[in-house]
């Protein structure tokens, strides 16, 4: 349901008021409205930043729902104050509070760059945003460019990211966000309450190996591995259709919530690219801001090859997703399915990127590479028949998990219907797991 106003609101004008959301207190903010004039003015800014400035002092989430068309023309420069001042609010509260936005009409200039500091952005399926609308995109560029095309939903699922979740309308964009606070903590100091809804924690997953083909090229959708590990009814994919070759989830695991991070085998045959790195990163990020353990499934070949991809800067994006995972001190549960090839393997938070446990099914192959691709750098002058040979030899020696283990990488190789019931136990042990950050101001992260 829509949020329900409380009557002490002490600093929070009409444009923001404290509700309760799903039973849980935040600070809403109605950045815009359904008046024909929605821009922001310097005075709806003000009220804004201290409705949000509250919010970081009492430790309360930040619920947005945006409509606005940006800053007030009539008000000149000073307009654009005003969504400055709202926007540095929301940069203090990063990390201390969730922030989620909701776009319920349009999100235009200044309102457009508030949802690239939100945690979370959940879109209406009719509302749409960008910087520049197209009359200026035709002025600069001379191509013209309908809104849908350039700043819809769907563009912003798909293409550019920045919607979490698409929803039909505000009703489900309330039902979502109420759904999003229920599984996180009120603020950095907190802990996601745990809540249990009767699924086992010991429920084996009988049939989840067939899932997985027989063959080591074959495609699967690895969703429904995740569902099947995570309690009944509380998968909730981010992100799901932009970058999907991985996904990203909020889901319980024996009443735990946990952030869940997967190579898509459906998607580039679940390799990492520049989106997907990102993508990563910056879910991982948010889960340890906020003590949600983090719990990585592996399939990936690697990192995708590409010119285009390193001319636009693999390296750099590549090394978000390590630095995300090696800085994050939140419990860390790694389980590799199938294939666990060279860097991807180190990044996708592997023991040597600290995590905490590190299991594999058995048929897990961690190695630099294929048993092909380093047969045909090893023995390039052998023939056919001696390629299929030494390929066999190579897998037999060196992919499988068994290797890894004794070599430290792998904890445990474990039954894959036991799956659930060894990450619910691991999360048990972590539980009281505390580690204090370094002393400095904050990394550099790679951007």
């Amino acid at each position: 349901m829509p949020p329900v106003e409380l009557r002490a609101r002490s600093k929070v004008s009409a444009d923001a008021s404290v509700a309760a959301i799903g039973g849980r207190q935040a600070v809403v903010l109605r950045i815009g409205g359904d008046e024909p004039n929605r821009s922001i003015t310097l005075g709806v800014g003000e009220k804004l930043r201290a409705a949000t400035e509250m919010a970081n002092e009492k430790h309360l989430p930040v619920v947005g729902y945006v409509s606005s068309t940006g800053a007030d023309i009539a008000e000149g420069v000073t307009a654009t104050h005003g969504w400055g001042l709202a926007a540095r609010a929301l940069v203090n509260c990063s990390g201390v509070v969730p922030v989620i936005m909701c776009v319920v009409g349009p999100a235009v200039s200044g309102p457009a760059l508030l949802l690239g500091l939100a945690d979370f952005v959940v879109m209406t399926e009719e509302s749409y945003a960008f910087v520049s609308g197209p009359g200026m995109v035709e002025l600069f560029t001379g191509v013209g460019v309908e809104i849908d095309r350039l700043g819809g939903s769907s563009v912003h699922s798909s293409t550019s990211g920045v919607a979490s979740v698409v929803v039909p309308d505000l009703q489900a964009a309330s039902e979502v966000t109420a759904h999003l606070l229920g599984m996180l903590p009120g603020h950095v100091n907190d802990l996601p309450a745990r809540s249990f809804n009767g699924d086992r924690r010991d429920r084996p997953l009988e049939r989840i190996a067939e899932l997985i083909p027989e063959s080591p090229v074959g495609s699967y959708d690895m969703r429904a591995i995740l569902e099947e590990v995570a309690d009944v009814h509380t998968f909730l994919e981010i992100r799901g259709g932009w970058a999907p070759n991985l996904v990203t989830a909020l889901a319980r695991i024996d009443g735990w919530t946990v952030g869940m991070v997967a190579n898509q085998p459906q998607h580039l045959a679940g390799t990492l690219d520049i989106a997907a790195s990102q993508k990563g990163a910056r879910f991982v990020s948010f889960c340890d801001s906020f003590n949600l353990p983090l719990v990585t499934f592996v399939d990936t070949p690697g990192f995708q090859p590409g010119k285009d991809l390193e001319w636009r800067g693999m390296i750099r994006h590549g090394a978000q997703l390590a630095f995300a995972y090696a800085r994050a001190n939140v419990p860390r549960v790694c389980v590799t399915l199938r294939k666990s090839y060279g860097g991807a393997y180190i990044v996708m938070d592997s023991k040597h990127m600290g995590n905490d446990l590190a299991f594999a099914w058995p048929s897990a192959e961690i190695a630099v590479m294929g048993a092909k691709g380093a047969v045909g750098i090893l023995h390039r002058g052998a023939g056919e028949e001696d390629r299929d040979r030494l390929e066999d030899a190579y897998s037999e020696r060196l992919l499988n998990p068994y290797r890894a283990a004794e070599r430290g990488s792998v904890d445990a190789v474990i039954d894959p219907a036991e799956t659930r019931k060894v990450i619910a136990d691991a999360l048990e042990l972590l539980s009281t797991k505390r580690e204090a950050p370094p002393r400095r101001r904050h990394g550099n992260t790679p951007l």
